[in-house]
């Protein structure tokens, strides 16, 4: 007759199981979930999807740079390295195409100072959520870009105020 009780080495495995089903059953894996059977992602494709997309965003970055520059000569010799290392970050993420888009700049340097500001903080924020689904080595880059984006909005920020003071 064999027996019946409860050993610690089933104990020990029943303990095991449940902390690896909890654990599972806990992670951030939500939209695997939701996918259906056959339906796995392209990892080459996400990838590249996030690169273009990320991409983008800096190149209107850019573009507002250099519409800004357009509008306000006075403020190019203030801009250019911004507007040259936001470039950069285009090129770094394997975009090199212009997409042409109008934006607005206001009439006012100081505004079309913090337009800038504000957008590179969204782009900065863009960057920085776009580092949970990064592989590790754009998850580098796009930290060293938000990181840069900071910079950049702290400059024509709290930067130009301190030049005009």
């Amino acid at each position: 007759m064999g027996r019946t009780a409860t050993t610690r080495r089933r104990a020990l495995i029943a303990t095991g199981a449940v902390a690896v089903t909890a654990l599972t059953g806990c992670s951030n894996e939500e939209p695997e979930r939701r996918r259906t059977a056959g339906s796995a992602p392209d990892p080459a494709r996400a990838r590249a999807t996030l690169r273009r997309r990320l991409a983008a965003e800096s190149g209107a970055l850019r573009d507002q740079y250099d519409a800004v520059i357009a509008q306000h000569p006075a403020l190019a010799g203030q801009l250019a390295a911004l507007r040259a290392a936001v470039a950069e970050h285009v090129t770094a993420l394997g975009e090199t195409t212009r997409v042409a888009s109008a934006t607005p700049v206001p009439a006012d340097a100081p505004a079309a100072l913090r337009s800038l500001a504000a957008a590179e903080r969204r782009t900065c924020d863009a960057y920085s959520a776009a580092l949970l689904d990064a592989e590790p080595e754009l998850a580098r880059l796009l930290a060293s870009v938000a990181a840069a984006g900071a910079t950049h909005e702290y400059l024509l920020t709290k930067g130009a105020r301190d030049e005009h003071a």
